[in-house]
C-alpha cells in the first residue's frame, strides 16, 4: 500500500483539479500532494534502511534505496514548485497572460507529471520504466506549450520529436534487452533485480546493442548529448513552476534509468563498456554547455545549459562507478534539483517583474528588487558550487572519486570545463544583478516582488545538505551499494 500513495495521491490530486477547477479550496491542492509524496519518501527510506526491499503485492512496483531516494528527491523539488505556483499564477492572471482555466489545466497536469515520476522510479521492470519515462513526455509536452505562443509551440514540438526518437531507441533497446533475456536461463524477462542477478549470462553482443540503446534513448530524456538539443528551448519556454520540474528532477529521473541499465551491462560486459559510453557523453555535455553559456544573451536558457553541465557531472560521477562517485551523483542530483528548482522559479519572477528573458534587457535587479535579486543571486552561488551549498561537496567527491579511478587526464579536462561554466553564469548573473537601475523604475518597486517562502526554503535545504546531510549518507550508503558492479 505504500508503495502506491506516491503514484496514487497526485493522480487523485489530478482529479481533485479536473472535477473543481482553480478554486480557493484547490489552490494548495498540488502543494498538498507533493508534500504527501515528500512524506511518504522519507518513510519509505526509513523502512528500506531498516528491513530492505520492499515490493507491492502485484510484484510491479519496488522500493530499494535508490528508488526511496529519488522519491525523495521528486517530493523535494515538486513541493517546492508547487508552494511556487499559486503566487506564479496569480501574477500571470492579474496580467492577463493566463486565465483560471489555464491554471487548472496546469494543476492537472503537474499532478500526473509527478504521478509518472514516482511510477518510472518505483516500477520492478524496465518496460514499466519505459511506459513512465514516456508517460513523463506526453503530459509535458502539453506544459511546454502551455503558453500557445509560436515560441512554446515550437519548443513543444521540438521536444516531442526529439525526445519521442529517443524514447523510441530505449524501446528498440528495451526489446533487445528482453531478447537477450529470452535467451538465458533462469531470466525472467525484464525484471530489474533478476535481469541483475542473471546479467553475466547474457549474449555479449545483443547486450551491447542494447545498452548503446538504452543509455541514447534514456540519455536523450536526460538531456546528454548529443540528443539534447530540445532541452534549451523547452526549459526556457515553459511556465517558471514547468522549467523548476523538469530540469530539477525530470533530467534526473532519466538519469537514474540508465543507472538501472548501467548494473546490467557492468555484469554482463564488464566495467569498461559503460564507462567508455558515459564519460563520452558527459564530456561532450561538459563541452557543449560551456560552448554554448560564453555569452549567452537569454538568462532562462542560461540556466539551461547548465541543467546539461550537471546532467554530465552526474554522469561522469556513473561512469566512474566507484561508491565514492556514485555517492557523491546522487548527493549532486539532489543539490542540484533544489537549486534549480529555486532559480527557474526565480526567473519567472523576473520574467514576470521586467517583462524581458534577455540579460542585457535586466539591469540593476538588487535595487530594484532586493529580495529577489538576492535569492537568484544566492542560486546561482549554489549551482556552480561554492560552500556551503551541497553542491560544493558533490563535485568534489566526483572530481577525488575520477583521480582515484584513475581518470586523471579526463578528471582535469571536465573540471576546467565546470570553471568555464562557473565564470560564464557569474558573468551573465552580475550584468543583471548588479549596476544603477532604469531611471522610469528605480524606486518603490522592492515591495512589488515578493519572493516566495518556497524558494528560500529550497536555498536553505540546500545549504544545510552541504553541512549536515542528518541520516541520508546511510541512505546513499545503501543506495550506491547495489550499483557498484566490480567484474
Amino acid at each position: 500500500m505504500t508503495l502506491l500513495v506516491p503514484v496514487g495521491v497526485p493522480v487523485l490530486g489530478a482529479l481533485v483539479h479536473l472535477l473543481f477547477g482553480r478554486r480557493r479550496a484547490t489552490t494548495w491542492a498540488g502543494a498538498a500532494s507533493a508534500a504527501v509524496v515528500l512524506a511518504t519518501a522519507v518513510a519509505l527510506a526509513v523502512r528500506v534502511s531498516r528491513s530492505g526491499p520492499v515490493t507491492a503485492p502485484a510484484g510491479l512496483l519496488r522500493a530499494d534505496a535508490l528508488s526511496a531516494f529519488m522519491l525523495l528527491v521528486i517530493g523535494a523539488v515538486g513541493l517546492i514548485a508547487t508552494a511556487a505556483t499559486p503566487a506564479y499564477f496569480r501574477t500571470e492572471v492579474e496580467a492577463g497572460r493566463a486565465t483560471t482555466r489555464t491554471a487548472a489545466r496546469h494543476g492537472v497536469l503537474v499532478q500526473l507529471f509527478l504521478a509518472t515520476m514516482a511510477l518510472a522510479v518505483l516500477a520492478a521492470n524496465l518496460g514499466v520504466v519505459w511506459v513512465a519515462v514516456e508517460a513523463t513526455t506526453i503530459v509535458t509536452a502539453f506544459l511546454v506549450g502551455q503558453r500557445r505562443t509560436r515560441a512554446s509551440v515550437e519548443a513543444a514540438w521540438k521536444y516531442v520529436v526529439i525526445c519521442s526518437a529517443g524514447i523510441a531507441l530505449a524501446l528498440l533497446g528495451t526489446i533487445v534487452l528482453n531478447f537477450a533475456a529470452a535467451h538465458t536461463p533462469g531470466t525472467a524477462g525484464l525484471d530489474l533485480v533478476t535481469l541483475s542477478a542473471q546479467a553475466p549470462g547474457l549474449d555479449p553482443g545483443v547486450t551491447r546493442i542494447a545498452i548503446v540503446l538504452l543509455v541514447l534513448g534514456f540519455g536523450t530524456k536526460a538531456g546528454l548529448a548529443p540528443l539534447h538539443a530540445w532541452l534549451p528551448d523547452a526549459h526556457s519556454q515553459a511556465p517558471a513552476p514547468v522549467s523548476a520540474l523538469m530540469s530539477g528532477v525530470l533530467l534526473s529521473v532519466a538519469l537514474y534509468a540508465i543507472l538501472r541499465v548501467k548494473v546490467i551491462s557492468d555484469a554482463a560486459l564488464g566495467t569498461g563498456f559503460a564507462r567508455t559510453l558515459l564519460t563520452v557523453m558527459a564530456l561532450a555535455s561538459l563541452v557543449l554547455a560551456a560552448s554554448l553559456l560564453i555569452g549567452q544573451r537569454d538568462y532562462k536558457r542560461m540556466l539551461a545549459y547548465s541543467s546539461i553541465e550537471h546532467l554530465g557531472l552526474v554522469a561522469f560521477g556513473a561512469a566512474i562507478g566507484s561508491p565514492l562517485a556514485l555517492t557523491a551523483a546522487l548527493l549532486h542530483v539532489l543539490g542540484h534539483g533544489l537549486a534549480k528548482a529555486v532559480l527557474f522559479l526565480g526567473a519567472g519572477r523576473v520574467l514576470q517583474v521586467t517583462g524581458t528573458s534577455r540579460i542585457d534587457g535586466v539591469r540593476g535587479l538588487l535595487a530594484r528588487h532586493p529580495a529577489l535579486a538576492t535569492t537568484f543571486g544566492a542560486g546561482v552561488l549554489a549551482l556552480i558550487g561554492l560552500p556551503p551549498f551541497s553542491l560544493f561537496a558533490s563535485e568534489l567527491g566526483i572530481v577525488r572519486a575520477g583521480f582515484s579511478a584513475g581518470l586523471g587526464l579526463v578528471t582535469s579536462a571536465a573540471l576546467l570545463l565546470v570553471l568555464v561554466i562557473a565564470a560564464a553564469l557569474i558573468t551573465g548573473t552580475s550584468r543583471m544583478l548588479l549596476g544603477p537601475p532604469p531611471t522610469e523604475d528605480a524606486a518603490g518597486t522592492a515591495a512589488a516582488s515578493p519572493v516566495p517562502i518556497a524558494l528560500a526554503g529550497g536555498l536553505l535545504a540546500c545549504a544545510v545538505l552541504g553541512v549536515a546531510a542528518g541520516g541520508l549518507p546511510a541512505l546513499l550508503d545503501l543506495a550506491t551499494h547495489p550499483l557498484v558492479v566490480t567484474r
